[in-house]
């Protein structure tokens, strides 16, 4: 499992550094940070794709949400003895933290 989450986790950070060091073009003399990069590489997905280049990157968010909680989901899956154990400890917890009808004062 730690696996799965290091190969998901390790694309969307990398994309994530890169859109975000070359959108505000803080490229510390790498080509690959510069504005001119980041404008020309969503100008060739637009093309190939027929879109406007400006209509990707919600997109590409998009994505990656779902796929996160596609990711969540699996998780939850897998440690959903866990997860039903500690929701019904807590739910315990909670009716019995409420004051009995005994500790009430009666007063008006």
């Amino acid at each position: 499992m730690k696996w799965f989450l290091v190969f998901w986790l390790g694309p969307i950070a990398f994309l994530g550094g890169w859109y975000w060091l070359s959108y505000y073009d803080m490229n510390f003399g790498i080509f690959m940070l510069t504005r001119q990069v980041h404008d020309l590489t969503f100008q060739l997905y637009g093309n190939v794709l027929g879109v406007p280049p400006e209509t990707i990157p919600p997109l590409v968010a998009r994505a990656i949400a779902v796929d996160s909680l596609v990711v969540f989901a699996i998780i939850g899956f897998r440690k959903r003895r866990k997860l039903i154990a500690w929701w019904k400890a807590r739910q315990a917890s909670k009716s019995s933290d409420l004051p009995s009808s005994e500790s009430l004062s009666s007063a008006p």
